[in-house]
């Protein structure tokens, strides 16, 4: 176990990729257990690591989010968001928020909803008078809720890692805390909006609402199409994704227009582009997670989590904290391949429910996306608003503990997480 470990901690320190990292490792790992007969197991792990049927949603979910970008459907969702808050003190910056709950809806991925979405707003709440270090905290700290409310690739990738979970309760587990993530996001813009005396809109007419709503409607039921064709039983998660891909290209082309022969080149290549890196990643980690579970690493974390203390809820926090250290220098994906094969079993061992965990792990995870160094979408939104990345920090610091505030609920009402999923069985 000691030589994996030290391989894992020397390649991380190096800045090799994590997936050399976990590969590397673990090929130490099996060698450390078995000698030169464990060696031949690596090439089939990776292999199973990525052969699981429901991996076929990932690019799916993919393309169909890079469809929707690249056909304007953004502009489509902030002008009929816009119509609801615009009355509103602080109107942009609630929009951006609820802009990001129906993107959530269409994309996996943090980084594209803080592109999308970042690009047109940030420059516009300039303009208006907001500042630029709180326009970027705000569509950072907004794009998160993305991997929590489904579809979610996070979700997809954590159900094929950890196979005890169906990616459905996953779906429906992410439901409400997306909606607290939320909600305690809108009341900080709120309060902020009101201190800061930032502006409000024009009133739009009610005739130009109407027309909002019409020309974003078809985009929002690309979620509904997906959620309900699988939390129903009508269709499993790949066919809904695959569906939803046809409809996505069908409405930017047809209804919208605005979908090019180009455009939908654009997509594939970054779908493919983004596919291969959770496909690398999840090959990768089959054989760290082989290993794991082979060592009996799991075991042993478990018992370390019950010598700090018998206390249910601190020892949730206790590995909160822990997934936060690890945020703050790795992303999401990297991050969630890494430690989900070593804590879940552990937490599973300790009696804690494990979709209950689950949700928590991908929440904490997520929310480390703008947690500094690393702090992708952060980072991201502070380049769009060009803005000194230290000041988005410090900006983002409400909304930040706001999340800490919504971690807090889900560690200590498990039922947050687990009702809705408890409906569809």
């Amino acid at each position: 176990m000691t030589p994996a470990i030290v391989a894992f901690v020397v390649l991380l320190l190096i800045g090799a990729p994590v997936a050399v990292v976990m590969a590397m490792s673990g090929l130490v790992g099996g060698y450390t257990l078995g000698g030169e007969r464990m060696l031949g197991i690596i090439a089939d792990r990776m292999f199973s690591g990525v052969s699981g049927f429901l991996l076929i949603a990932v690019p799916y979910f993919i393309f169909t989010a890079e469809l929707m970008n690249q056909g304007g459907l953004t502009q489509k969702l902030i002008a009929f968001n816009n119509a609801l808050f615009g009355r509103v003190r602080g109107a942009l910056s609630h929009v951006n928020v609820s802009v990001s709950v129906f993107f959530a809806g269409l994309t996996g991925a943090a980084i594209t909803d803080t592109v999308a979405i970042g690009k047109i707003m940030i420059p516009e709440m300039k303009k208006q008078g907001y500042d630029a270090e709180y326009a970027a905290a705000i569509t950072a700290c907004s794009s998160i809720i993305g991997p929590i409310i489904p579809p979610s690739v996070v979700m997809v990738v954590y159900a094929t890692l950890l196979r005890d979970i169906s990616v459905i309760d996953l779906f429906a587990g992410g439901i409400i805390p997306g909606l607290l993530m939320a909600g305690a996001l809108l009341a900080v813009s709120f309060f902020l909006a009101w201190k800061r005396g930032y502006p409000k809109q024009a009133p739009i007419p009610f005739k130009m609402a109407i027309f909002a709503f019409l020309a974003a409607l078809p985009a929002m039921l690309v979620p509904l199409i997906i959620l309900g064709g699988i939390l129903s039983g009508l269709t499993t998660i790949t066919e809904a994704s695959g569906f939803a891909a046809v409809y996505a290209l069908a409405i930017g082309a047809l209804f919208y227009r605005s979908l090019s022969w180009h455009k939908v080149w654009q997509a594939l290549v970054v779908t493919v582009r983004f596919s291969g890196v959770v496909f690398f990643l999840l090959a990768t980690s089959a054989v760290l997670g082989w290993f794991v579970t082979r060592s009996g690493i799991a075991r042993d974390a478990a018992g370390l989590i019950t010598t700090v203390s018998d206390s249910a809820f601190l020892q949730l926090m206790l590995v909160c904290v822990l997934l936060i250290l690890i945020g703050t220098v790795m992303d999401v994906l990297p991050a969630l391949v890494v430690v989900a094969p070593v804590l879940v079993p552990a937490m599973i061992q300790l009696g804690f429910d494990p979709l209950h965990f689950a949700i928590l792990m991908i929440v904490v995870l997520n929310i480390s996306n703008v947690t500094p160094p690393v702090g992708m979408t952060l980072m991201t939104a502070a380049r769009i608003a060009e803005v000194p990345y230290e000041r988005a920090i410090i900006a983002s610091l409400p909304f930040y503990f706001a999340y800490v505030a919504v971690i807090l609920l889900l560690a200590q009402f498990p039922v947050l997480s687990t009702w809705i999923p408890s409906l569809l069985r």
